[in-house]
Formats: C-alpha cells, structure tokens, sequence
C-alpha cells in the first residue's frame, strides 16, 4: 500500500508501483482537473505539484509520491481565490480549458519560488510547456496581473495585443 497526501489528506493506493500518478489521481481519487494530454511530459495538462515543486502526473509513477505532498488544481485553492487562477478569470484566458490547470499549476510554481520573475524567467519557465491551443498573449496577461498584485480588472483584449 503506498501512503501519500493529496491536497493536504492523506490517501492511499494499492495501485502497481508504476502506474502514473496521473491515473491515480484521476481514476482512482476521482480527482479529474489534472488532464491527460500527451502522456510524455510535453504538454503539461497533467501537471502538479509535489512538495510545492511542479511536477508531470503522466510522467511520475505512484511509487515515487510515496510519504510526500501532492497538490492538484482542486487543491491549489479551495474557492478559486489563488493569485494565479483569479488573474486567469480577470485576463479571460481560457478558450478550451484542457490545459489550463497545468498551465496555472506551472505559473504558480514559480511565483511561489520567485514571487517577482522577470521577463525571461517566465517564457523559460513556461516553454517547458506545449498547449494544444497557443493563446499568446492572454495566457501572459497573468503575469503582469498576479506580479503586480493589480486590483482592478483590465479590460478585454485581442490576443498578443499587448507585451510582457
């Protein structure tokens, strides 16, 4: 039986060994924001965190959380209320949604590491990422929003209509 904690409760799973966290969280746990995309660790729709430092789902076999934190997009914020997830409403980045709890899991990995990251930090930080839908410039208006801690909501814009 391998013991875990998933968003601060303790779980655990006679899954084999190697199963991806991905599928036990997902099947097992019935947790389904972490998304299934490419199953190689490219895409970052399964991501998470696992003792605070992202993490691909589809890439990490259960055995390897055994006695450590995982934290999924369910867990991230229980009312929606982290930075990240409301500069994502405000900035109105989604199109699909498929990607957007690893995408939002990755940005808030590194502001949590780095509260104030510049420019090259985030694209290199990010690029690690390949979402199926490339929606440029919204996805980077977060940023500016969760960086500067902005109050009031901007208005809507085209996509890449502004710079970093």
């Amino acid at each position: 039986m391998i013991q875990f904690t998933v968003n601060g409760f303790p779980q655990s799973t006679d899954a084999p060994a190697d199963t991806p966290l991905l599928w036990v969280l997902r099947e097992g746990l019935k947790l389904t924001g972490t998304k299934f995309g490419c199953g190689a660790g490219l895409c970052g729709a399964c991501m998470v965190h696992i003792d605070g430092a992202r993490a691909f789902s589809c890439q990490t076999q259960i055995d390897q959380v055994a006695g450590h934190r995982v934290t999924t997009i369910e867990g991230l914020s229980a009312d929606s209320s982290h930075p990240v997830q409301q500069a994502w409403v405000a900035e109105r980045v989604p199109q699909c949604g498929y990607c957007q709890s690893g995408q939002i899991m990755s940005a808030a990995d590194l502001l949590q590491r780095k509260p104030h990251p510049t420019r090259s930090e985030i694209v290199e930080h990010m690029s690690a990422l390949a979402p199926r839908a490339q929606h440029g410039g919204r996805r980077r208006q977060p940023w500016r929003r969760t960086v500067a801690d902005e109050a009031q909501p901007r208005s809507a814009c085209p996509a890449g209509s502004r710079q970093w």
